[in-house]
């Protein structure tokens, strides 16, 4: 997927993608939570942060940077206790700044509370506005404080009560953790859009993740899903699971399978390295093409790529060698120095592509602008014939539920045909996975994702003209 820096006029909307790592039952719950945070920095590299309690205090340690730039030895030691959250943020539509990093604490009559989010809350704007009202005052743009005072209006009832009562108001995608000195709470919405899992250390200890991938790295045992609409309250006297709320149908953010989550993940139930070499297997179907190889542009389309590959019986290469080494900042070039920061991430092996008919498999374009310049690249070293294929359908539609593209307007197949993609990018060809294509890929039933963004039909509609009165009877 193509992230490219957004422009002055970006929408300011907090819609990012994060990762979540908690755990309860361990004398090393802080340094298990920063390794949890480590496999899970693909989720969010702009800022990271880990909260620990003791069943008594809570110490909160967070800062601008990736897991390790953030966190030592010193301090994470300084993060004593048995139970500990943490969070990494990507935000290209939020101030990027310390204020707005999570977990997110503040302390209320006495009794410390911390979140930590993933996703975005859709009628984010009328709770803000309506809580200023009754007297709130906020020290973020984060969605995710919102939370905070709903709860603080309510935990007088008891934590159950209050969560419940709580989130009865709030509408969107949210899989996140609470945390007091002595209980770490993990929610999902009813839709379930973003994933959350829990799993078990040999001690007794549990652990709640947005992906396995944090539970394998520190050796914990996957347990199952949280599912939608569950709230699962772990303290002492074990774990406790409520469903507060009306079930709704399922809507799981497919992007998680074609782009966010690591291959090495299990997703709703799916692999995700198999359901990405599976998009590649059904492209070969539907998009048979006469080439010399098919190649990724790394690491995006690897999975897809040998799919296509071992279904198509067309060898598979390594066109582009990607710079491991390139860092988030780097001196900026001169004009002169044409696609620069495109070269400096990943560079063609001109004596394999000269002259020859290459098949690119990508695994999503939202902009159009990396890619015409990482095309132009195989031209300009001699490539024959460039045909893309991508391993999902056209995103045409904007998310509103945590992922980068709040505005259509920024997609560009949400104002261009497929041909005038295809002559936008420089390409010979261009086909993209069908929708029914990319459903097939997951094993999984159609109506249990959500697939707004390629077919605009939203789970749960931003609500523009929710009133004060949609909130009684929800603890505001």
């Amino acid at each position: 997927m193509e992230h490219d820096i957004p422009d002055s006029g970006h929408d300011t909307k907090p819609t990012h993608e994060c990762g979540i790592c908690g755990i309860f039952g361990h004398k090393d719950a802080a340094k298990l939570t920063y390794f949890g945070l480590y496999a899970l920095q693909h989720r969010g590299q702009e800022s990271a942060g880990i909260v620990a309690g003791d069943g008594n205090k809570m110490t909160l340690h967070k800062d601008m940077g990736l897991v390790p730039e953030v966190f030592t030895e010193t301090n994470l030691q300084r993060l004593s206790g048995h139970l500990a959250m943490g969070h990494v943020r990507y935000s290209t539509t939020g101030e990027s700044s310390i204020t707005n990093t999570q977990p997110f604490m503040v302390t209320h009559r006495g009794v410390p509370l911390a979140i930590a989010h993933n996703g975005n809350l859709v009628n984010s704007i009328d709770l803000r506005n309506h809580l200023e009202e009754k007297g709130s005052i906020f020290q973020t743009t984060m969605d995710s404080e919102i939370v905070i005072h709903l709860m603080a209006r309510t935990l007088d009832m008891g934590l159950a009560k209050a969560i419940k009562e709580s989130f009865a108001c709030i509408r969107g995608a949210y899989s996140l953790l609470l945390m007091t000195p002595d209980s770490l709470i993990a929610v999902r919405d009813p839709n379930g859009f973003r994933p959350l899992c829990l799993g078990r250390l040999g001690n007794g200890a549990h652990v709640v993740a947005s992906e396995t991938c944090a539970l394998d790295l520190i050796t914990a045992e996957y347990v199952r899903d949280v599912e939608p609409g569950e709230v699962l309250i772990i303290n002492k006297d074990g774990i406790e699971s409520i469903f507060p709320w009306p079930s709704r149908r399922k809507s799981y953010c497919i992007f998680e399978q074609v782009y966010f989550a690591r291959p090495d993940s299990d997703i709703f139930g799916c692999n995700v390295y198999a359901t990405r070499k599976r998009m590649g297997e059904i492209l070969a179907k539907e998009a048979p093409i006469d080439a010399d190889f098919v190649m990724p542009f790394p690491d995006s389309g690897n999975y897809a790529a040998i799919g296509y590959s071992q279904a198509s019986g067309i060898p598979l290469e390594m066109g582009m060698i990607r710079n491991h080494y390139v860092g988030r900042t780097f001196i900026q070039p001169s004009q002169a120095m044409r696609d620069f920061s495109v070269r400096v991430k990943l560079n063609p092996v001109r004596s394999l592509l000269k002259g020859k008919r290459v098949i690119i498999v990508e695994d999503s374009i939202i902009r159009g602008t990396t890619g015409r310049s990482r095309v132009r690249a195989l031209r300009d070293v001699g490539a024959k014939e460039i045909h893309m294929l991508v391993s999902c359908p056209p995103t045409r539609n904007a998310c509103y539920y945590g992922i980068d593209f709040p505005s259509s307007t920024e997609l560009i197949a949400a104002k261009k045909s497929l041909v005038d993609i295809r002559d936008h990018l420089g390409l010979d060809s261009l086909t993209y996975l069908s929708l029914d294509g990319l459903v097939k890929a997951t094993g999984m039933p159609r109506e249990d994702f959500c697939l707004a963004c390629f077919d605009g039909n939203y789970p749960i509609a931003p609500d523009t003209s929710f009133t004060k009165n949609s909130l009684s009877g929800c603890g505001c």
